[in-house]
C-alpha cells in the first residue's frame, strides 16, 4: 500500500482545511469556552459539514452517503484536530454511522437521513469507569416482552447530553467482565437521564444513567448476546479516527511553535537558528513523521476490511498519544512564558490533547494491550 494520499484524497483535504480554519478555528473553542456555551458544539456549523458532504464521508451509497472510507474520514478530523474544532463528527458521522452498517434496514432508514443531513447527532456509550475499559460492560439490558430494560450507568460520553441517538453497549447475559453476553442498542437520546461534566479542554462529557429505560426489540444492533464482535470493530475504527484527529492537533501545535521560532528574536536574532531548538524540532518532526505512518495505515487497513486493522488501530492511537503529549509540551516549553498564559492559543492544545489521549484508551492502555495481542 502506498503511505501517501491519492490525487483525489489530496483533493478533499484542500477542500476541508481551508474551510475548518474560516469557519472554525481555535478562536471559535475559545469562543464556545468563554460563552460557557451548553451545547458543546454549534448546530449551524454540523449542518454546514452535512451541506460540505463531510456527514456522508462513509456512509455506504445505497444509504445516502458517498461510501468512501477511513482514509477520507482521516482527512477530515485531522483538519478537526488541527484547529481544535468543537464537532461531533467523530461520534457521529464516524461512530454511529459505522456501528449503524450492522443494523437493520428500518433501523437505518430511521436514523441516517437525519445524520447525513446534519439535523441528528450520536453519541457512542461505552465506558463505565473513570478509565477506558472496554471489557467491562455492567450495564445490564433484561428482556421485557419484546424488548428490553436497560439499567445502569455511561460514564465519560461526550456529546451524551445533547445526542438525538445513542449507541450503548449493554450486557444481556453474563458477569460485567465476561467476554461474551454484549449486545449494541440504538437508543434515543432522551432515553437517559445526563449529566454533562466540563473536561480540562472545556468540552462536555456526560455521564448517562439508564434507570429502568424500556427499549423496543428492534433497537438491537445486530444479534442479541453477539456485541461484542461488532463493538471491538467500533472500537478499532473510534480509535483510529482519534488518533487522526490527535495527529491533526499535533501537527497545529507545531505548526504555531515553528512559526513562534520564526518570529520571535533574541540577541538580535530569530531562535529558531539555535541549534539546541533546532535539535528538538527536528526529533518532534520525525516522531510526528512516524506517527503519521501508523494513523494512515491503520485506515487504510480499515478500508481493506483486513483482520490486522485492530492491531494497527491500538498502534497508532498509542503512538500518536506520545507524539502529540511531544508536540504540545515542546509548544509550551519553546514559547516560554507566553505559553502558560490563556490570552495564548497553544494552552488549548495541550489541553484537548489530555481529553484525546484518554478517549479510547491512552498511550499506556494500548502498549499494554498490544503486548496481550502480541502473547506477552
Amino acid at each position: 500500500m502506498p503511505m501517501f494520499l491519492t490525487d483525489e484524497q489530496v483533493m478533499l483535504a484542500d477542500t476541508a482545511r481551508p474551510f475548518l480554519a474560516d469557519t472554525a478555528p481555535v478562536a471559535h473553542r475559545r469562543a464556545l469556552r468563554d460563552a460557557d456555551d451548553e451545547r458543546g458544539y454549534v448546530p449551524d456549523l454540523w449542518r454546514r459539514f452535512a451541506e460540505m458532504g463531510f456527514t456522508g464521508i462513509v456512509a455506504d451509497e445505497a444509504d445516502g452517503g458517498l461510501g468512501l472510507g477511513h482514509v477520507e474520514a482521516g482527512i477530515v478530523l485531522e483538519e478537526i484536530g488541527r484547529n481544535l474544532t468543537p464537532s461531533p463528527f467523530l461520534s457521529t458521522a464516524v461512530g454511529a454511522v459505522t456501528a449503524l452498517k450492522g443494523a437493520s434496514e428500518p433501523l437505518r432508514r430511521r436514523h441516517l437521513p437525519a445524520i447525513l443531513a446534519g439535523e441528528s447527532i450520536a453519541a457512542i456509550a461505552i465506558d463505565e469507569a473513570a478509565r477506558h475499559r472496554p471489557r467491562h460492560i455492567g450495564l445490564r439490558a433484561e428482556r421485557s416482552g419484546n424488548g428490553f430494560r436497560l439499567s445502569g450507568t455511561k460514564r465519560f460520553v461526550p456529546f451524551g447530553h445533547v445526542a438525538d441517538l445513542l449507541i450503548v453497549a449493554a450486557r444481556t447475559s453474563g458477569a460485567p467482565d465476561d467476554a461474551d453476553g454484549i449486545t449494541l442498542f440504538a437508543v434515543p437520546g432522551d432515553a437517559a437521564t445526563a449529566s454533562p461534566r466540563r473536561l480540562a479542554d472545556a468540552s462536555l462529557a456526560a455521564q448517562l444513567d439508564f434507570a429502568d429505560v424500556a427499549i423496543d426489540g428492534d433497537a438491537v444492533i445486530g444479534e442479541v448476546d453477539g456485541g461484542r464482535c461488532p463493538l471491538d470493530a467500533l472500537l478499532t475504527v473510534l480509535r483510529t479516527g482519534a488518533a487522526s484527529e490527535m495527529l491533526g492537533l499535533a501537527n497545529g501545535a507545531t505548526d504555531m511553535t515553528m512559526a513562534y521560532l520564526r518570529d520571535r528574536k533574541q540577541f538580535g536574532q530569530a531562535i529558531g537558528s539555535f541549534q539546541a531548538l533546532q535539535h528538538r524540532a527536528a526529533h518532534l518532526y520525525c516522531e510526528l513523521e512516524v506517527a503519521r505512518a501508523a494513523v494512515l495505515k491503520a485506515q487504510q487497513l480499515l478500508d481493506q476490511g483486513a483482520d490486522a486493522a485492530d492491531r494497527a488501530a491500538t498502534v497508532a492511537k498509542g503512538m500518536v498519544g506520545f507524539a502529540s503529549l511531544l508536540a504540545v509540551q515542546e509548544g509550551v516549553q519553546m514559547h516560554g512564558g507566553i505559553g502558560m498564559t490563556d490570552e495564548y492559543d497553544i494552552g488549548f492544545y495541550m489541553k484537548r490533547q489530555r481529553v484525546l489521549a484518554e478517549l479510547y484508551g491512552d498511550s499506556d492502555f494500548h502498549a499494554d494491550r498490544l503486548a496481550r495481542l502480541s502473547g506477552y
